[in-house]
């Protein structure tokens, strides 16, 4: 299969046009004519995920974070990304990024169908036309009223995740729920305007938790890894049913940040 026929699968579930505007989306590194047989998905291209590919005999390297930004003036051994550059064009591997667009139309439900928000809608419209509205993040009814404390150990449950921060009181009862994988702390406005009594996302400093906490809304910190994870075994299902010809791989998910 070429690698335009599986853009084109990849652009089904998630089009390029909900995409933000700053973000940099699509076929990164490679050529659309590229035979594909085999594909490696992870959340980011870093060294590990480029030597792993290599060593599976991957084609495609399909992740959910790009890994060019900003505006590159050099390629070359002496930085770190000209290093992974240099090898992904030596062993012939295509790159592409589903970042913000997946974040819309993919991550958003995902992470409410794990945590079983009900009565849900879109947490920050970014896009709206006739037929919908879509945007980052979910709110809607927990599956039932709980403690702040039960709703902490419900999302490290969900999410495979040994440790949160909270901020609220652990025995205040939670019923509404905003959720927003990654860093979310943007659309902590929206959240409070959606009536959300906790609002489970990552990044939140120190200031920003106090500052919602004043505002009467708890916040459940899981990290920007902690949600976002679920991108691996999301993409290797959607690959499998749509895509059966081709072999796929998931990089090990074992968080970079380290609790000691």
């Amino acid at each position: 299969m070429k690698c335009r026929d599986v853009i084109n699968k990849l652009e089904e579930l998630s089009p390029v046009k909900y995409a933000s505007e700053w973000d940099n989306v699509g076929l990164l590194i490679g050529r659309k004519d590229r035979e594909i047989t085999k594909i490696y998905v992870a959340l980011d291209a870093t060294e590990d995920v480029i030597e792993s590919a290599v060593q599976s005999g991957a084609d495609m390297i399909l992740t959910h974070h790009p890994m060019i930004f900003t505006p590159v003036r050099r390629i070359t051994n002496e930085d770190f990304t000209g290093r992974r550059i240099m090898k992904i064009i030596h062993h012939d591997i295509c790159l592409y990024a589903m970042h913000t667009n997946f974040d819309v139309m993919g991550m958003a439900d995902a992470a409410a169908d794990e945590l079983g928000l009900k009565h849900r809608s879109v947490l920050s419209v970014t896009y709206e036309d006739e037929i919908a509205k879509e945007g980052f993040g979910r709110v809607g009814r927990l599956p039932r009223v709980m403690t702040l404390q039960e709703c902490a150990d419900h999302v490290k449950k969900c999410f495979g995740i040994e440790h949160v921060t909270v901020y609220g009181d652990l025995q205040g009862m939670v019923e509404n729920a905003a959720i927003c994988p990654g860093s979310g702390k943007s659309m902590a406005d929206e959240a409070v305007m959606a009536g959300a009594d906790v609002y489970i996302t990552g990044d939140i400093g120190h200031h920003d938790g106090i500052d919602m906490i004043a505002r009467n809304m708890a916040v459940i910190d899981a990290g920007h890894y902690g949600i976002e994870k679920l991108f691996i075994p999301y993409m290797l299902e959607y690959l499998k049913r749509e895509l059966p010809s081709l072999k796929v791989a998931g990089h090990p998910q074992i968080s970079p940040a380290k609790v000691i």
